[in-house]
């Protein structure tokens, strides 16, 4: 057997403890090196420039999280499918679906870049700034620049997730690190030292961004690959698509749903900040909610690798029909995601003021006196967290992604849209601070319920297994 089939065939014969190690800390790394391509720029510009502009990069979060929510459509599907492909012994399907990942990234990239560049001024005028609110205009010199990255960074993004499923995580984690580090390196010489401000943020990012994609692509055209982009290998296949994006969608609705939810929180700060923090204070609590966004996501960043990490593991062993293995590997992502939710809680509701200081050193008046309680009241469910993203996405690997999508829109869509256009209605601000703990808790004991059900059922398909049953679903078959 060759050395590249076992990095794929140790999915299913190597103790799942190590394995989601070696796979799981690789994904940490990379997802938190790509989460400080956000927060990087968010401390230098929040020093470097004024706290103002950190509420112009609030307002281009949700469209930065919908340009990832077509990395993770096609990246994360296609990764997906491969894992699936490669468990049951199918390369040649696994290589088609790479060069299809690599054809919807670019493809999808450009259609975005354009439209967005052709109605920038219109769409950032509906993104929740007030009326002559100078987050606009930074918020706008920011974005037109990171624009010119779209295709650099989706193509680097969405194909890591099929290099992680080929069994090498650490090309994916040596990806993120390349970006991240150059982006670290990049930031305060444009923003501080050439006085580029947020302009330098953004270039700072998109090159950072191209470096890491030249890096993830070159890997897939070498001989250590278990699968390769060649022009050979790709074969268009209308199928190969709806498979792709079916395994991606649950990923997919969920990001769109948090750029949904990310536009209608900076319009409720806009309404209501005024009205509770004084003059400016729509423009005080987008900074806020950036700060507090950029904390929060230093947590949730290691608990989006576990699942990546876990997603190959159960992905092969299911295609493998190795059904105890998938139960184990399953638990022991759980554990590791609750444990790092838990470790957030405790540092964001003891620490507030100093994590937000990070970010804004000499924060106005106001700015640290909405913040930390702001923070404390938002992360209160964090704890729980964990367990909701592990087995919402559990639901794809068994080849139901429409249990997944429902799950996701639950938090999401289901609960938290409606709280928080009640909470904000009757409490102002402070009721848009209480929405995400108390759609959080929600969504647990909903996702709890089902992820129960499925459990047993998981149970009952690996004593069929065991007696030579042939089990059967969905897309795993075909």
């Amino acid at each position: 057997m060759t050395v590249r089939a076992n990095a794929a065939d140790r999915l299913g014969t190597e103790p799942v403890g190590r394995l989601l190690l070696q796979f799981s800390i690789p994904a940490i790394t990379g997802m938190i090196a790509n989460a400080l391509y956000n927060v990087v720029d968010r401390i230098w510009v929040g020093r470097g420039v004024n706290e103002t502009a950190l509420g112009g990069l609030s307002l281009v979060l949700p469209l930065m999280t919908i340009t990832m929510a077509f990395s993770m459509l096609f990246g994360v599907g296609s990764a997906n499918l491969i894992s699936m492909r490669l468990g049951q012994g199918r390369k040649n399907d696994a290589e088609n679906a790479l060069n299809h990942c690599l054809f919807l990234l670019v493809i999808s990239a450009l259609i975005i870049m354009s439209v967005e560049m052709i109605f920038l001024d219109q769409i950032l005028e509906r993104m929740g700034a007030e009326e002559g609110s100078g987050t606009l205009d930074y918020a706008r010199s920011y974005y037109r620049i990171i624009l010119y990255g779209q295709v650099f960074f989706m193509t680097g993004f969405g194909l890591s997730h099929c290099t992680r499923a080929q069994g090498f995580p650490k090309i994916t984690m040596l990806a993120m690190i390349i970006g991240a580090g150059m982006n670290i390196i990049l930031d305060p010489v444009f923003i501080i030292v050439l006085g580029w401000g947020v302009e330098g943020a953004a270039w700072a990012t998109i090159i950072s961004q191209f470096l890491s994609a030249i890096w993830i692509l070159s890997f897939n055209f070498r001989k250590k690959a278990v699968i390769h982009l060649t022009r050979q290998s790709f074969r268009p296949s209308a199928r190969i698509v709806l498979d792709i994006m079916s395994f991606g969608s649950s990923q997919f609705f969920l990001q769109f749903a948090m750029s949904t939810v990310q536009l209608l929180f900076n319009m409720s700060l806009g309404w209501y900040g005024a009205a509770t923090l004084g003059l400016g204070g729509g423009d005080t609590a987008l900074s806020g909610l950036n700060i507090i966004m950029s904390i929060t996501m230093l947590f949730f960043m290691p608990v989006f690798g576990i699942n990546q990490g876990a997603q190959p593991i159960l992905g092969y062993n299911y295609g493998a029909k190795k059904y105890d293995r998938v139960l184990k590997t399953f638990l022991l992502a759980i554990s590791g995601a609750t444990a790092i939710c838990l470790l957030g809680f405790i540092l964001g509701q003891l620490f507030p003021r100093f994590l937000i200081q990070i970010f804004a050193p000499k924060g106005s008046p106001s700015l640290l006196q909405f913040t930390p309680l702001a923070l404390r009241i938002i992360i209160i469910s964090m704890p729980l967290n964990g367990f909701t993203i592990i087995a919402t996405n559990f639901f794809v690997v068994t080849g139901r992604p429409g249990i997944s999508i429902f799950l996701s829109m639950l938090r999401q869509v289901i609960f938290l849209i409606p709280l928080l256009l009640i909470f904000g209605k009757i409490w102002g601000l402070w009721g848009v601070a209480a929405t995400p703990p108390v759609a959080d808790s929600f969504a647990f004991v909903c996702t709890g319920i089902m992820i129960l059900a499925e459990l047993r059922k998981l149970k009952r398909d690996h004593v069929y297994a065991a007696f030579g049953g042939e089990h059967k679903t969905g897309l795993n078959q075909k």
